[in-house]
This record gives C-alpha cells, structure tokens and sequence, in this order.
C-alpha cells in the first residue's frame, strides 16, 4: 500500500509536542525550581525559536549546536532546532575545547547556542573552528551577571522570532532532527 496521509503519519516530538499543546495547554511542560512554563507558551516559544533560526538562513540539513546544562532553553531547542528543519547537536559541556572546537567542526555547525557559564570554553574552541559560527548566548543558568561581548543574547534571539510561522515537520520518522 503506498503511504498517504490517511494511512501514515510520521510520529515524531514535533508532533508529540503539536499535540500536547493542543491538548493541555496549561499543564506544565517545563518546571526548572521555581521557574515554571506551560504546554502553550513551550509551543510559542519554540516556533518563534525555529523563526528565528529561518531568518538567519538556517533550513533543511544544517546544524544547530548547543552547549548547555539541563536549563530549559535546552528542551527549547530539543524542539525549536528541528522546526526550522535543522539538526541539532547538543554538546557535551564536559569536553575541553578541543574536543568542541573538532565536533563544531565536523558538523558544520552554523549557529551555536551557549550557556554563559561555558562562554570562555566555547570562545577557545571556536578559535580553532574555520567556519563561522553565529553564537547566540544564554544569559542565566548558574551565573546571572550578563555577558558583555555576546553576540545575540538568547531572549532578544527568540523575541526576533515570527509567533505565526510555519514549522517544518519531518517527513519520515527517520529523518534526522
């Protein structure tokens, strides 16, 4: 039987969320001490984060790293990278800045989403990286103080974002995201 949308759709978390924030659109999605985000306003948020990363250029096949602890602009872009039809590379913030600045590199990663706690970390990798990398930087996890030469702070990045855009859902299960 050919596959249509009668009798296939493909599952994935964009899909799962889609649906979550339809249906409990006031239950918590996201509760991190005492910051607390609903279904709804994790939807909103992540379109204006794939919108955000579409006006930059970013679409089908790039990639997206994220250098972050657990903190919820993490789940963010669990959701908001694959979006905007991009791939996200969640970095592991225990490696040094070689062993970042060589995953950066492999993954011709374009954007780069970075916790200011691991600024100084990203900044010696991404000396080593040819390509350039925009770097978007995450004001608050474990220090507050805001860092004064970032780029694009985080908030401001996904406020440029459009509410109404029109997320790019995979079209298979095994696509990458």
């Amino acid at each position: 039987m050919k596959k249509n949308n009668a009798n296939f759709v493909p599952l994935t978390p964009l899909s799962f969320m889609r649906r979550t924030a339809a249906v409990y659109p006031d239950r918590d999605a996201i509760v991190y001490g005492a910051f607390r985000q609903t279904w709804s306003d994790s939807y909103k948020r992540c379109i204006r984060f794939a919108s955000a990363l579409a006006k930059l250029g970013i679409s089908s096949g790039d990639t997206v790293a994220v250098m972050a602890p657990n903190i919820p602009p993490l789940f963010e872009a669990h959701f908001g990278v694959p979006m905007a039809g991009a791939v996200l590379n969640a970095l592991n913030v225990r490696l040094d800045a070689a062993g970042i600045a060589y995953i950066l590199q492999h993954s011709d990663a374009r954007v780069l989403i970075v916790d200011n706690e691991f600024t100084e970390l990203a900044t010696q990798a991404l000396a080593d990286v040819e390509q350039d990398i925009l770097v978007v930087t995450i004001q608050y996890a474990y220090h507050p103080d805001p860092v004064s030469d970032c780029e694009l702070d985080y908030e401001s990045f996904i406020e440029s974002g459009d509410p109404d855009f029109s997320l790019r859902m995979p079209d298979a299960q095994g696509d990458s995201i």
